[in-house]
C-alpha cells in the first residue's frame, strides 16, 4: 500500500472511530437523560431508544448503498457524517421525549457511517488488503464501544446529557471535513499494480470469495451478528446470578474479554490466516464459538473451577469470533468487485436487523427459559451457520492433481 493510499485509508478509519465514539457512547446513559432532562421515570423507553436508530438505519442502508454507487463513496461518507451531526444537534435541542425520539430517528435514517466507510474502502482497496481494512474497521467500532462509555461517563459529571450531544455533533462534522480533503479513489493502474504484488495464496483466497452467492453472504452476516448480539443483554446479569462473589469490575472484564481479544489479535490473525480458504475457517470458527457459548451455558456457578471455566470459555469465544470476522471479511472482499455500495448497504442492513431481532429474542428467551438461555440460542445459530457452509466444503477440497502439485 503506497503512502498516500495508506494515509487515506487511515483517515477514513479515524473518521469512523470518531463518529462511533459519539454514536456508541451515549446510549448507556439514556436512563440518566430521561430522568434529568425530561423528568421522566418511564425507564422502559430506554429499550425503545436503543432500537430506534438501528431500525431506521437498517431501513435506509440499502438505499444509501445505491446512493454511493451512483454518486461516489466519498460523497456518501460525507453525507453520513453530516447526517449523524444533524441527528446529534436535533437531540441537543430536544424539548420532550418525543423530540428526542425524532432525533434518534434522524440519526438512524441519515447516518450509516460504517457502511459508507466500508464502501469507500472497497473503492480504494481489493483482495487481501481490503479484507484487512474491513477487519480493522471492526476493531475501530469495538475500540469505540470500550472507550466511549468510560469517557462520556466522566463528562456527564460536568455536562448535562443534551449539552454533551451538542458538543458531540462537532465530531462527525470534523470527520466530514477531513473526508472532504481526501482525493478521489486511486487510478486503475495504481490498484492493478498493488494487486499484482500480492502472493499466489492471497490471490487465490480473494478469488474464492467471488464464488460466494450474495444470499449466502447476507445469511452469514445476519446469522453471525445475531449469534453475537443475543449474548450481550443478559450476560452480566446471568454471571452475577451464578457467581455471586464476582465484583462488578470482574463481571465487566468477562463481558469485554472477547472484544479485547479481537482488538489485540485481529491484525496478526488476519495476516496469519491469509493463505487459508475463508469458508473452511468460518466452519471451524463457528464450531468453536458454538462450543464456547454452549460451555458458558452449562457451566455451574460457585467454585473456582467453574470461574476458571468461564474465563477460558470467554477467551475461546473471542478467538473464534475474531477468526470468523477475519474469514467473513475475506468473503466480503471477494464479493465487492462490482457495486460495493449496494453490497455493503445490504450487509449493514442485515447486521442491523440481526441486532434488533437478537435484542428482542434475548428478552423473550431470558423471561421464559432463564438468563443463560441466549447463550444456548447463540450456539444453535452458530451450528446452523456452520452446517449451511458444510455442503460447500467438498467443492473446496483440492483434487488429487492439485495435492500432487503442492
Amino acid at each position: 500500500m503506497i503512502r498516500n493510499e495508506r494515509r487515506r485509508v487511515g483517515g477514513v478509519m479515524l473518521c469512523h472511530f470518531v463518529a462511533s465514539l459519539a454514536a456508541l457512547g451515549m446510549p448507556p446513559f439514556f436512563a440518566i437523560l430521561l430522568s434529568e432532562e425530561f423528568g421522566s421515570s418511564q425507564l422502559h423507553l430506554v429499550g425503545w431508544f436503543y432500537v430506534l436508530p438501528t431500525v431506521f438505519s437498517a431501513l435506509a442502508a440499502p438505499w444509501w448503498g445505491r446512493f454511493a454507487d451512483r454518486f461516489g463513496a466519498r460523497r456518501s461518507l460525507i453525507r453520513a457524517q453530516l447526517g449523524l451531526a444533524l441527528g446529534f444537534l436535533l437531540a441537543s435541542q430536544a424539548g420532550s421525549v418525543g423530540g428526542f425520539a425524532l432525533a434518534l430517528v434522524v440519526q438512524g435514517l441519515l447516518g450509516g457511517t460504517f457502511a459508507a466507510s466500508n464502501t469507500w474502502l472497497a473503492g480504494e482497496l481489493e483482495g487481501e488488503r481490503l479484507a484487512r481494512a474491513l477487519t480493522a474497521m471492526q476493531a475501530s467500532a469495538r475500540a469505540a464501544l470500550v472507550i466511549a462509555p468510560i469517557l462520556f461517563g466522566a463528562l456527564i459529571g460536568t455536562l448535562s446529557p443534551l449539552t454533551l450531544y451538542a458538543w458531540l455533533a462537532l465530531l462527525p462534522l470534523a470527520a466530514a471535513a477531513m473526508v472532504a480533503t481526501f482525493p478521489a479513489r486511486g487510478t486503475p493502474p495504481e490498484r492493478v499494480g498493488n494487486t499484482a504484488s500480492t502472493d499466489g495464496k492471497m490471490r487465490r483466497a480473494s478469488e474464492s470469495g467471488e464464488r460466494v452467492h450474495p444470499g449466502l453472504l447476507l445469511w452469514l452476516q445476519f446469522g453471525f451478528s445475531f449469534a453475537c448480539v443475543i449474548t450481550y443483554p443478559y450476560l452480566i446479569a446471568d454471571l452475577q446470578e451464578r457467581f455471586a462473589g464476582l465484583s462488578t469490575v470482574t463481571l465487566a472484564a468477562l463481558f469485554s474479554l472477547p472484544h479485547l481479544v479481537y482488538l489485540a489479535l485481529s491484525g496478526p490473525l488476519g495476516k496469519a490466516l491469509a493463505g487459508y480458504d475463508p469458508r473452511r475457517l468460518l466452519i471451524l470458527a463457528f464450531a468453536a464459538m458454538a462450543l464456547a457459548c454452549g460451555a458458558q451455558y452449562v457451566l455451574p456457578g460457585g467454585d473456582w473451577q467453574a470461574q476458571a471455566g468461564i474465563w477460558l470459555a470467554r477467551l475461546a469465544m473471542g478467538l473464534a469470533m475474531t477468526t470468523a470476522f477475519v474469514a467473513l471479511h475475506r468473503l466480503m472482499s471477494g464479493a465487492s468487485r462490482q457495486r460495493p455500495g449496494r453490497l455493503f448497504g445490504r450487509l449493514d442492513a442485515a447486521a442491523k436487523w440481526a441486532g434488533v431481532a437478537a435484542g428482542l429474542g434475548a428478552g423473550l428467551l431470558a423471561s421464559r427459559f432463564g438468563l443463560a438461555s441466549p447463550l444456548l440460542a447463540s450456539a444453535w445459530v452458530l451450528a446452523a451457520l456452520g452446517l449451511s457452509l458444510a455442503p460447500r466444503l467438498a467443492t473446496l477440497l483440492p483434487s488429487p492433481s492439485q495435492r500432487t502439485r503442492t
